[in-house]
């Protein structure tokens, strides 16, 4: 029996498809966050070509920037301070952490959001450490952005 060929970027791009909770859960993060957007750029699946390789966040939280309507960025290279990820249905947890320690950190990234619909969880890394969440309020001391986990995963 011939099995049909999958060429690996069509493998890479079948792991990352999104779900409907998937997506749900991008639509509510970014309501929740819209609340910060004077004092942020909330940027959903914009793709970074960062120092330590290419990253693309659900949501990518950055220091404000004027845009330029005329010539648009369509890779910008300054990290994210924040960037949320959220676990897509086939994809593993390892690629993710895999990212946030081998990209995010090293080029410049404060704190990453790992978001986990399966088990309504919040890990919220730094390259300090991590602390998991399910229920109560996530806050990140270092751009001062919090959010009530009851919002999102309702």
């Amino acid at each position: 029996m011939e099995l049909p060929r999958i060429n690996a970027s069509e493998e890479v791009q079948a792991e990352n498809i999104a779900s409907y909770n998937h997506a749900k859960l991008v639509y509510r993060l970014g309501k929740s966050f819209s609340r910060y957007d004077t004092q942020y750029d909330i940027l959903p699946e914009l793709k970074f070509e960062l120092s330590y390789g290419r990253a693309k966040p659900d949501i990518a939280i950055c220091e404000p920037a004027e845009a330029d309507w005329l010539r648009d960025v369509i890779r910008p290279t300054t990290p994210p301070l924040m960037a949320v990820q959220i676990l897509s249905p086939r994809q593993a947890l390892s690629d993710l952490t895999d990212k946030v320690l081998d990209v995010y950190f090293p080029s410049g990234t404060l704190v990453v959001w790992l978001v986990i619909p399966h088990f309504r969880q919040v890990t919220v890394m730094t390259p300090q450490g991590q602390t998991t969440l399910t229920t109560g309020i996530v806050r990140d001391d270092r751009t001062g952005i919090e959010l009530d986990l009851a919002h999102i995963f309702a």
